[in-house]
This record gives structure tokens, C-alpha cells and sequence, in this order.
């Protein structure tokens, strides 16, 4: 109990420590944001910083720091480790870093950033990349609360009714204006969400619960090994490339650069919050890793929420945390669409003001969505997952080429060249050994991993020394 309350602790500290040390590498001023400048009453719509920030969370907050923070908690309290440290080195600052960038060049997609700092190829992989990562983060954000909603609806126990309300209601989220949908419900949505998540923790510390304290030791029940299978597992509780997709839609909306530490690096923090919650709830309400997996593994991720929800709040504290499950999903798959959309504006140049051209790009992305809700959740899942921390890797060394460019000091980019390197590690050794990648021996994998990151971070390096002797 003490480690989750510790680490708690050490997230809300790291805001007000390392977050103002992190707005201060990039230095936000007082210039007009794209919110001001190119309003368009669809997606360049100014919102206040309170709503933005609500928007934000709730748009990162999918099933991620809720799943993924699940089958993370099967290796045991470990995981706790990973949610704090890669919240506040890699996660928080990948999603503010991202977003003030993003804002300096006019709501660009992270596409458009990587190839405008990494090189025009690697925009073009990161324009197919991203799009794709996106109809598969929209799906995995179909299925999973389906399931849920059709667990609370007796009456309505079909999931595939639900499937298609979602989908309808996705189509109406991504081609209406921001604040029309998204701006006007997503407060009432972040409310019942951070209801859910602090009924969930009274239950943990005021509950008849035991929760280890925190231990190195791998308690995986199956025994995959914590590297890297932990660091991609968890995902969005830590870091999480589709935050990149996201923070350039809300960077469209700031009106001030000075709100971005609150909107963003506050965002990332209070996801991985969640995350906690939700580990430290599934070890303490199933007793032990044990009997997490096994009730993932029988009922499912959906199923287990439920049980979860219900044993330890009740009937009604229940429905409230189920909701709130469900909320997160929603608010993250209609937003996927939305990027989606966005960035293939980018690509063909269609104007989004008329209806006529959302309409052009939205209804194939939600048609292809409509095909791969037929996939087997456990597949899209695992495949999300890598897709979703290579992206992030690649965001990264963006960030890293852009404080290169920009900052005086050339080894302030160590903030996001270091979490870099470690997720450049994590992608090229879980795409060698996992079953869904080229299942290649654990002794080649590492090492080919880690001669991956120490190649890119001496790469780094070399750019740095260049840049730094240039400027003597």
C-alpha cells in the first residue's frame, strides 16, 4: 500500500519539479497560436485551458491506462516503477513536447513534424504509420466498450448493436466542429471518469485489500519476461505514441502557449495516475498476479473491469466505474478518427471546412474500422501496442531534432534523447522476440536491441558535440 500511495506522491511532486524544468527547455512566449490566428470554427477553435486540458485527458485515456495498466500488473508491483519513471521522463514530456511544437508550426500533425525535422522520407512513413496506428487504435476503441455497455444493457446483450451506435456516434465526433461535440460533453465525460478513478482508489485503501509492496521480482504467472514485454504491455499509462497523434489537435485550440504544462504534461500525469490506480486495484482485488491473469485470460479485459468494478464498489459504484471505463474509450476512438482525418487533409490538401471534404476522408476510415471490429480483440490489441510505443519512439527523436534546431544549449535535448534511446531499445527487441513479430531468440533480440539504441544515441551524440562546437 505504501508503494502506490508513494508513487502517487511522486507523480503530482514531478509536476510542479520536472514539468516547470521541461517548460523551460522549450520557453513558451507570448505570440499568437494557430487557435487565433487560423480559426475556422471546426478544428482551429479556441478553448479555455480548464476545457482543454479535460479534452486532452480524456482523449489519451482510452482503454490504455486501463487494460494495459491490467495486464501490466501481472508482473507485479514492478510495473509501478515504469508507470511513474515513463510518465514523467518519456510519457509527459513526449505529449507536451509534441503539442508545443506542434503549436509553433501551426497544428501540424506529428507526420508533418517528423518530416519537417527528420527529413521528408520519414514523413511520408509516419503519414501511412500514423493513419494506420490510428483506424487500429479506433477499433481496439470500438470493441472494448461494446463489450461493456452490452455487459450493463440486459436488455441489449449484443455487442454488435453497440458496435454500430459507436460507430455512428465516431461519424458525427469527427466531422462536426470541436466544440460542438467534444468541447460541449467531454467536462461531464472527465468528471465521471475522475469520480470512477478515485471510488476505485478509496476501495483499494479503505477496502479489505492487500497490495505487495514493490519488489523487482518478475511475478508474471506465465513467465514472459519483464524486457520488453512490460514496456509495451502497459503503453498508454507511460508513454504512448498515439498521444503524439492527439496533442496537435488540441494545440489547435491553446490560446495561450503558457497554458501547455497544465494541458499537456499535466494530461500525461494524472493518465498514468489512472494507470496506478487500475494496476494497484487488479493486484489488490484478485488477491495476487495470479489470479489477475487468470480472470484476463477467462473473461477477458472487458470482463475482468466488470467484476473488478462491481466486487469492489457495488452495484451502483459499479455502474459508475463501468461507465467510466467506457467514457474512456469513446473519447479516445472518436478522437482517433478525427486525427485520422486530419492528417490525411494534410496529405491531399482538402479543405476541412466544407462538410463536403470531412465527409470525403471520414466515411472510408470508419469503413475500414467497420472490417477489422471482426478481428480478434487479443491480436489488434498486441499489434496496437508495438505499433502504438514505435510511434512514440519516432516522436521522440523528432522532439530530440527539434531542440537540436531550436535551443541554445544543445544538450537540453538529453530530456527527450534519452527516453529515445530507451524506447528505441523497447520497439527493435519486442518486434524480434514477440510471438507477433519474428519470434527470434531472447539472447539476439537484447542484443540486437541494444546495438539499435546505442547506434541512434551515438548518432545523437555525434549531432550534439557538432552543434555544440559550432556554437563556440
Amino acid at each position: 500500500m505504501i508503494s502506490f500511495l508513494v508513487s502517487i506522491a511522486v507523480l503530482i511532486i514531478a509536476y510542479h519539479t520536472f514539468g516547470r524544468i521541461v517548460d523551460g527547455v522549450f520557453a513558451p512566449d507570448e505570440r499568437d497560436t494557430p487557435a487565433v490566428t487560423k480559426s475556422d470554427g471546426v478544428d482551429f477553435v479556441p478553448m479555455k485551458a480548464w476545457k482543454a486540458f479535460l479534452v486532452e485527458l480524456l482523449n489519451i485515456a482510452g482503454t490504455g491506462p486501463i487494460f494495459g495498466a491490467l495486464m501490466g500488473a501481472c508482473f507485479g508491483p514492478v510495473v509501478f516503477i515504469w508507470i511513474v519513471i515513463g510518465g514523467i521522463l518519456a510519457g509527459a514530456v513526449h505529449d507536451y513536447m509534441i503539442g508545443m511544437i506542434s503549436m509553433r508550426n501551426n497544428g501540424e500533425s506529428i507526420a508533418e513534424l517528423s518530416g519537417r525535422y527528420l527529413g521528408k522520407p520519414l514523413m511520408w512513413v509516419m503519414r501511412v504509420f500514423s493513419v494506420l496506428l490510428l483506424i487500429l487504435t479506433g477499433t481496439v476503441f470500438v470493441n472494448s466498450p461494446a463489450a461493456l455497455i452490452a455487459d450493463l444493457t440486459p436488455w441489449a446483450n449484443d455487442t454488435m448493436v453497440w458496435v454500430v451506435v459507436i460507430l455512428a456516434y465516431y461519424i458525427l465526433a469527427t466531422l462536426l466542429p470541436i466544440d460542438k461535440v467534444i468541447g460541449k460533453f467531454y467536462p461531464i465525460f472527465g468528471a465521471v471518469m475522475l469520480i470512477m478513478a478515485f471510488c476505485i482508489t478509496g476501495a483499494i485503501i479503505f477496502g479489505d485489500y492487500h497490495l505487495p509492496e514493490l519488489t523487482l521480482e518478475n511475478l508474471h504467472p506465465e513467465g514472459l519476461p519483464i524486457w520488453p514485454y512490460m514496456f509495451v504491455t502497459v503503453a498508454c499509462g507511460a508513454i504512448s505514441g498515439f498521444h503524439a497523434t492527439q496533442a496537435p489537435m488540441i494545440s489547435k485550440c491553446l490560446m495561450k502557449e503558457s497554458d501547455g504544462k497544465h494541458v499537456f504534461y499535466g494530461a500525461m500525469l494524472k493518465e498514468s495516475v489512472i494507470a496506478l490506480v487500475w494496476a494497484a486495484g487488479g493486484v489488490a482485488f484478485y488477491g495476487a498476479t495470479g489470479g489477475l491473469n487468470n480472470a484476463l485470460t477467462t473473461l477477458g479485459q472487458s470482463g475482468t473491469v466488470y467484476e473488478m468494478s462491481m466486487g469492489m464498489l457495488g452495484r451502483f459504484g459499479g455502474i459508475l466505474a463501468v461507465i467510466g471505463v467506457v467514457v474512456c474509450p469513446i473519447t479516445s476512438g472518436d478522437t482517433a478518427f478525427r486525427s485520422a482525418r486530419l492528417i490525411l487533409s494534410e496529405v491531399t490538401g482538402l479543405d476541412q471546412k466544407p462538410m463536403k471534404n470531412r465527409l470525403l476522408i471520414t466515411i472510408p476510415l470508419l469503413g475500414i474500422a467497420t472490417l477489422l471490429t471482426q478481428l480478434d480483440f487479443a491480436v489488434l490489441w498486441r499489434y496496437f501496442s508495438w505499433s502504438n510505443q514505435t510511434l512514440a519512439m519516432i516522436a521522440l527523436w523528432t522532439i530530440t531534432a527539434y531542440l537540436l534546431r531550436e535551443n541554445k544549449n544543445p544538450w537540453a535535448s538529453l530530456i527527450s534523447a534519452v527516453p529515445g534511446t530507451f524506447m528505441t531499445a523497447v520497439s527493435v527487441t519486442y518486434i524480434l522476440i514477440a510471438k507477433e513479430g519474428l519470434r527470434l531468440g531472447r539472447g539476439f533480440s537484447y542484443t540486437a536491441g541494444a546495438v539499435a539504441a546505442t547506434a541512434v544515441f551515438a548518432i545523437y551524440l555525434f549531432h550534439a558535440g557538432r552543434k555544440k562546437k559550432l556554437g563556440k
